[in-house]
């Protein structure tokens, strides 16, 4: 989720949901050492609970770079050994790290050492022509003999040679029994399955199975889906928002940051999916994509209210043909 979960994404998810866990997009641990911390880092006290998402390779800078996280107010740090970009494996990070499990060992021992929240791993199955079930298992029970509990495992393959970054989303076939499989033979441990749950029944169907789900680009594309997150999964009995709600609700951020010199599109871009599906998202996203870039300063919010008006519009008309 790298360029797409920073931080007026992450204000916006929270807006949808109260109680799912929010992870930044990966940071190497070189930017954090060596970057603009409060641009990487910075975040509202509105986003917790949210966890640190790590890329790299040296256990001393993965140290140095949790430590810094942590001391920024981060719940939980994160390494990303999952990612198959080529920028990614050009830093021989990320899912190339899968085939060095003694490495990721040294990695995460250091990191927790370094900190007091949790320390966490996201990976894959494996990389190109591994057997899945060999890799997998190996890199677990290497990494769980290390002390590492709580693993996050994207259930395809990474093919490193032959797809792109897009394609290794889609392509690599998803295989959900081995990872619940990898939960029956070490249920000391922590699961969470990621990848391909495009809808809440999918994943309330696989959750028995493990210990948890994450959602990607399904939470992204359409984030309607988060209103219905607190009450099938954290028993809230809070009454569940329209999208058109969740707006209104989020308006009040919009304005702030606009207040801080924050260009619109910047917040908007994150929310041209709100409405898929529903009358006038078609129109929501031309107006947000039209005239949110370049808008900035406060009077940017009449951007914003044009296209809530657009939706407001939209519904009265359909709610006057269905009477």
């Amino acid at each position: 989720m790298m360029d797409w979960t920073d931080r007026n994404c992450r204000a916006f998810h929270r807006h949808m949901s109260r109680h799912a866990l929010l992870y930044t997009e990966m940071v190497t641990a070189d930017a954090v050492i060596h970057g603009d911390r409060d641009r990487l880092l910075g975040f509202d006290d509105v986003e917790q609970p949210v966890a640190l998402q790590l890329g790299g390779s040296e256990p001393s800078k993965l140290a140095r770079a949790a430590r810094i996280g942590a001391g920024y107010g981060y719940c939980e740090i994160n390494l990303n050994v999952g990612c198959p970009s080529e920028r990614v494996q050009s830093g021989a990070f990320g899912a190339c790290l899968m085939r060095e499990p003694d490495l990721v060992a040294d990695c995460l021992s250091a990191m927790r050492e370094a900190v007091t929240v949790p320390v966490t791993v996201k990976h894959r199955l494996g990389v190109d022509d591994d057997d899945p079930r060999e890799r997998l298992f190996s890199f677990v029970e290497t990494q769980a003999k290390a002390g590492t509990t709580h693993f996050i495992v994207h259930a395809r393959k990474a093919w490193l040679k032959g797809l792109s970054p897009k394609e290794n989303r889609e392509i690599p076939e998803l295989d959900y029994d081995i990872v619940a499989e990898l939960k029956r033979t070490h249920p000391h441990l922590t699961f969470i399955l990621n990848g391909g749950l495009a809808t809440l029944d999918v994943a309330s169907r696989e959750l028995p199975r493990v210990d948890g789900v994450m959602l990607g680009r399904a939470a992204y594309h359409e984030p309607a889906l988060l209103l219905e997150v607190d009450a099938r999964f954290f028993a809230s009995e809070d009454r569940i928002r329209l999208p058109n709600e969740a707006a209104r609700d989020f308006r009040p951020w919009i304005i702030k940051r606009l207040e801080q010199g924050m260009p619109l599109h910047s917040m908007t871009r994150h929310m041209l999916g709100l409405f898929h599906g529903k009358p006038g998202a078609r129109m929501w996203r031309r107006i947000l994509s039209e005239k949110a870039p370049g808008a900035r300063g406060p009077s940017a919010i009449s951007v914003y209210d044009g296209a809530l008006a657009s939706i407001q519009a939209q519904q009265s008309i359909d709610l006057t043909v269905g009477a």
